[in-house]
């Protein structure tokens, strides 16, 4: 039998929260209850937005927790040469195109259901002729899109059941490089995940969708699919959902107020592993942890750790 490969990726535009350390604090129990590997991976492929510094702070604030890894901490920043060659491989397939859309005639293409942030990608320069996109490179730099299948995709999450979605029609042909040259977020995961054996991916359930997406991915570059689990959203104690943007629920804050055996032990009771939030190291909620505590709805904190 093969062994348990599990991961946490953040990414470093803020300081962990609650719902971040939640997250990883499933992740590694979930394999260490297994005996398996837990990596750790920053996803900072969006340069601009994500400073080293930001990268170093997380790895602090891990091991302040009580988390460990075992192998180096991957950085997403020094791999855009596997990306590179992922992309080149989806373009020999001839599954990649430049779309030169711009922001507005994006937000054109909007979905009411959808927000009014996303939209389903009408395939506007999908069959462009080389001519065509000669001219439109000299106006500006194009993104790349993967076309996508018009089929079913679906997939068993260990904590919603099955998920299915039509990408062409939920979504549309997505990009893998902006126009500035940077890679996007399903390619970069996509490789990263299988070229390090990760066998089990452990995420919150607002990435759920993004999913088959990645299974598409997977597919057109012949890489295994792990198994996949996105967890309830944690909650603040008055229902609001947490975020990076409350900084008094950063690690840094929460560490001056509360040892880490407390802070712990307030999500293991959040989400079910404990009875009621007393201290508790990650090592001993090793033999307490099982999937089947976890339910389906949002978890709320046990109890506030703001002052």
């Amino acid at each position: 039998m093969s062994t348990v490969t599990g991961r946490f990726a953040p990414t470093p535009s803020g300081r962990l929260h609650l719902g971040n350390i939640l997250c990883a604090m499933i992740a590694w129990l979930s394999v260490r209850s297994r005996g398996g590997r837990f990596l750790l991976r920053i996803e900072d492929v969006d340069v601009p937005r994500c400073p080293r510094p930001a990268g170093e702070q997380i790895l602090r604030d891990m091991e302040a927790l009580g988390f460990d890894w075992d192998e180096a901490p991957l950085w997403q920043s020094e791999r855009s040469h596997l990306y590179h060659e992922a992309m080149d491989s989806l373009a020999a397939a001839g599954l990649v195109y430049p779309c030169f859309c711009t922001r507005a005639k994006l937000h054109s293409m909007a979905a009411p259901n959808l927000g009014d942030t996303q939209y389903v990608y009408d395939r506007s320069c999908a069959s462009l002729t080389a001519e065509d996109i000669a001219v439109l490179r000299q106006q500006r730099s194009p993104s790349l899109r993967l076309r996508v299948p018009d089929e079913e995709i679906s997939f068993t999450d260990r904590v919603y059941g099955q998920y299915t979605e039509n990408i062409l029609r939920d979504c549309g042909d997505f990009v893998l490089q902006r126009s500035d040259g940077l890679y996007g977020y399903q390619l970069a995961v996509v490789v990263d995940d299988a070229l390090s054996g990760v066998t089990e991916v452990v995420r919150g359930r607002d990435i759920l969708s993004a999913t088959p997406r990645q299974l598409v991915l997977q597919r057109d570059l012949g890489y295994p699919q792990p198994e996949y689990a996105h967890i309830p959203l944690l909650l603040d104690t008055d229902g609001r959902r947490l975020a990076k943007r409350d900084h008094d629920l950063d690690v840094d804050v929460l560490l001056s107020r509360h040892t880490k055996e407390e802070i712990l032990g307030v999500l293991a009771a959040s989400c079910g592993l404990l009875d009621r939030p007393e201290p508790v190291s990650l090592q001993a909620l090793i033999p307490l942890f099982d999937w089947k505590k976890l339910g389906t709805s949002d978890m709320t904190l046990a109890r506030s750790l703001r002052p």
